[in-house]
Parts: structure tokens; sequence; C-alpha cells
């Protein structure tokens, strides 16, 4: 029997051997995500990051997978993920707040995070600063504590004899007292005594709230962070709606689930912003390269229903500006 030849040989070889290269292409990108909250809890962000992923071509499932991790409402569980997603090699892990970077940052100094949202980049270390980030991190960025402020004036609009006002805040955030500053520089500019509440657990919201009732608070202002601050949203809305105070918060989806009103970036669009900076860095751009964005849309979003409950009348010019009013 002869010998086949060596071009036979040779192309058979080409035929079923893939080349590196080849293989290279048809990888399948990995990303990490990372939250302290429940999924639930985060829809609406995770459906922002969804979008954004499918503005750039990205289907989850087909051409890019997601390794969903939730701590569940509690800290202690971040490192153990952060380190899980860390061990799967994936190749961007994205961060749905402070309480997820952190554990992140410490897990690793090479896999590239993008933080979906961050109060402070510079003041909570992560980044050296916002122009060029200058590591492993970068991402978008709040601005909490240049609109509690805002917040305050807003308050002010729906009780315009507002003269004491209970704010829950966060102590052991970093960039905590620069909103307290904004937020105090506000009222003395419009002669409002502040309160100050400080929740670092759960168990504190309810104590918070007696207090504020025992100093004849008028309005409130939710400044709490991290997974007390979104995880235990219908305690809170439950809790303002009983003392019928007026209540102002961070997020439209407080508001959508039955508190008063809220002012604040928009964030399901900071996370859908966030899948452009994942998209960058699959394509080789360094996260140290990237800078910081800030928040563009800015919300408010009014319940009227929530506004009934209490018995109070939203003013028209308040009404006249809002981006939602739930009815």
């Amino acid at each position: 029997m002869n010998p086949k030849p060596f071009w036979l040989i040779t192309a058979i070889f080409l035929v079923y051997t893939p080349s590196a290269t080849a293989q290279q292409l048809t990888k399948v990108p990995r990303i990490g995500y990372l939250v302290v909250v429940s999924l639930s809890a985060n829809a609406d962000r995770n459906e922002g990051f969804r979008q954004g992923l499918r503005e750039l071509g990205y289907v989850e499932g087909k051409n890019v997978f997601i390794e969903w991790r939730s701590g569940e409402g509690k800290l202690d569980r971040m490192p153990m993920l952060a380190a899980e997603l860390v061990q799967m090699k994936v190749d961007v892990i994205v961060t749905a707040g402070q309480g997820a970077t952190r554990p992140a940052k410490a897990a690793t100094s090479t896999i590239p995070i993008v933080m979906a949202q961050d109060s402070d980049p510079i003041a909570n270390d992560f980044v050296a600063t916002l122009a060029r980030p200058g590591g492993n991190i970068t991402g978008l960025s709040t601005l909490a504590p240049e609109i509690s402020g805002k917040q305050l004036e807003l308050l002010k609009e729906f009780v315009p004899k507002l003269s004491r006002v209970a704010v829950f805040r966060t102590s052991t955030r970093a960039e905590d007292a620069k909103s307290l500053d904004e937020i105090k520089r506000a009222a003395e500019a419009m002669k409002v005594r502040v309160q100050s509440l400080d929740v670092l657990s759960p168990k504190d919201i309810e104590t918070g709230f007696r207090a504020a009732a025992m100093e004849r608070a008028e309005a409130f202002l939710w400044h709490v962070s991290g997974s007390v601050g979104r995880g235990q949203r219908t305690q809170v809305i439950e809790l303002a709606t009983k003392s019928r105070r007026p209540a102002i918060y961070n997020g439209r989806i407080w508001v959508e689930e039955g508190g008063l009103m809220s002012y604040g970036p928009n964030s399901p669009d900071l996370d859908r912003r966030a899948a452009t900076f994942v998209d960058k860095i699959l394509k080789g751009a360094k996260p140290a390269d990237l800078p910081v964005e800030q928040p563009t849309k800015f919300d408010l979003v009014i319940n009227l229903k929530a506004a009934k409950q209490i018995g109070l009348t939203i003013p028209a010019n308040v009404l006249a500006r809002a981006d939602k009013v739930i009815k």
C-alpha cells in the first residue's frame, strides 16, 4: 500500500486541528456580577446591565456569560463570593456598590473591576483620580454627597414650613461626612434643624424612627448606604408612612415600592453604562486608562398614592418638574 502524499496529510491536519487563533475567536467572555443585596432587590439594576450589554451586541448565554453572585444582604459572605469569581478566572468583575467593590479589590489586583456605581471612589480608595484611575478598577460615581443638599431643598418645597428634619445616615461610609456637611449647609440657609441618626444595622432603623418622633421631626431624609439601605426598603417605607411624615430617598425603586419621593441618579442607567466599560475592557482597554464617569440622568419621582396616605398635597410646581409621577 502506497503511503499518502505529504500534501494530503497536511490538508487533513489543517482541517481537523483548530488553530490557537480560531480558539481565541470563539472564546466566550465570562463576566462576574457581584452584589450585596439579593438579586431580586437589585432587579432593576440587573436589567439595566443586561440592557447595556444588548445595546452593544452581547446576548447573555450566547456570546457572553454572566456569573451572578449575591451576598443576600450579608456582608460577611462577600469575600468568599469575590474569591470564587477570581478562581473562575472571569474576564471582568462588575460590582454593584461599595460593599461589593471592596472585597473584589481585596481578591484581585489583576482582573479588571467595573464599579456600576460608587458614591465616592477616591474617598473609598478605589481609584487614584477620576481622570486616571491608575489600577484595575474603574466605572461610575453617583455624586451622592453633592446632591444631598438638593434633596433637602426638595423636602422644603414639599413642606414649606419645615423646621426639623431627621437624616438617616451611615457614619462608617467614607463619603458620609461630606454628605452630612452638604445637608447642614443647605439646612442652615433654610433655617432647618438637622437631627442626625446613624443606621449601621437593621435594628437601628426602628430605633431611629422612634428617636425622630421624640425630636418631633417633620420630614425624613433617607441616606443610608449599602445592604441596609437597599435591603430593608419595605420596613423603612412602612415606618415612614406610619409616621405620616414626608420622606425622600435616593433611588426611584423606593418610590415604585410605595415611598413618597426620590431624587438621585438613575441607578439602572448607571448599570447600563457599566456595560460600556465592560465592552471596552473585553476589547483590550485597561481600567487604569478609563476615566471614572459621573451620572447624566437624575430623576425626581413622586408617588401620589403615598402622598394621599399621609395627607400631603404636592405643590403643582414640584409635580410639573417630576420625571415620573406614580398615581
